[in-house]
């Protein structure tokens, strides 16, 4: 029979896939705040050990040296969530915690302990990043589709509950296709994701590779991948459409760039630029990456 807080945590999982967008802080204040102080215990960091689902496997240095300066002044600001484990504990909630507190010289670090089976461990892990985290593209794809997979989601149902567009997630996903080397040159950002999302499309890794290279190499534009994209010679895994309604054709290449920043529809024609949103909130979303206050 399950405890009564593994029915909690459980429950507080569910509200997270429920029609609300998903928001971990919540999620974990909830844990901590509903946590009795007694049963928060300092852990020694060397008894910890990474949640073996953590989809994030490059941590930003600069940011990290940022957050140990900040332990060191005032300590750690929010317990970490563990799992006692065979030897020692998992950490579940609080990885970037861990790594600043060991720089910032401390033995130990403050933890809640719950119990926690394979399949929470893995979408605590996974909604903790990509909520607080920028998390590489690729990593980001591949938290998708676990996330798909562990919940049964659809893309349409993941997007809606990560407060995203169907298509920015089924682009991301397509990522995966790509070769591994491809893949690498999008973690290390000598690819931009527009130029990523083109070459996914594609089927035949040789000519993946070749233009990749071109990107790299010639400074081929997005632009001009498009046009080489539409080529008849270039097997397709999805196809490019040859035809943009509503929108002048030689402005597709500006259309693409602004639907991958603004991460909404937008249409650019007769000399005007439409940028859609879907109420108030998403409008604001906007705004603020416009950097324009209301």
């Amino acid at each position: 029979m399950e405890t009564p807080r593994r029915r909690a945590l459980g429950k507080g999982l569910e509200e997270l896939f429920s029609t609300e967008v998903l928001d971990f802080d919540k999620f974990e204040e909830k844990i901590v705040t509903e946590t009795p102080k007694e049963e928060i215990v300092d852990i020694k960091i060397d008894e910890l050990r990474s949640n073996p689902y953590q989809p994030r496997k490059i941590f930003d240095e600069e940011a990290l040296n940022e957050l140990a300066q900040s332990i060191k002044e005032h300590g750690v600001f929010q317990p970490i969530i563990v799992k006692k484990s065979i030897k020692g504990y998992e950490i579940i909630a609080g990885e970037r915690r861990v790594k600043a507190s060991l720089l910032a010289g401390l033995d130990t670090v403050p933890a809640i302990i719950r119990e926690f089976d394979d399949t929470e461990m893995m979408e605590i892990a996974l909604l903790e990043n990509l909520q607080r985290e920028d998390l590489n593209p690729i990593e980001e794809a591949t938290a998708y589709v676990k996330i798909m997979d562990a919940k049964g989601l659809t893309h349409d149902e993941l997007a809606r509950v990560l407060g995203k567009s169907q298509s920015y997630v089924t682009n991301m996903i397509g990522l995966l296709r790509l070769p591994e080397e491809i893949k690498d040159y999008v973690v290390e950002n000598k690819l931009s994701m527009t130029h990523a999302r083109i070459l996914s499309k594609m089927s035949d890794k040789d000519v993946i590779i070749k233009l990749a290279n071109r990107i790299i190499n010639e400074g081929l534009s997005v632009r001009d991948l498009e046009e080489i994209a539409k080529g008849d010679n270039i097997p397709k895994v999805v196809k490019v459409e040859r035809k943009v309604k509503e929108s002048d054709v030689k402005y597709k290449y500006a259309e693409e760039l602004l639907c991958e920043k603004f991460d909404s529809k937008v249409r650019v024609f007769k000399n005007k630029v439409e940028v859609r949103f879907k109420d108030e909130n998403d409008l604001n979303r906007i705004l603020d990456i416009l950097n324009i206050g209301k």
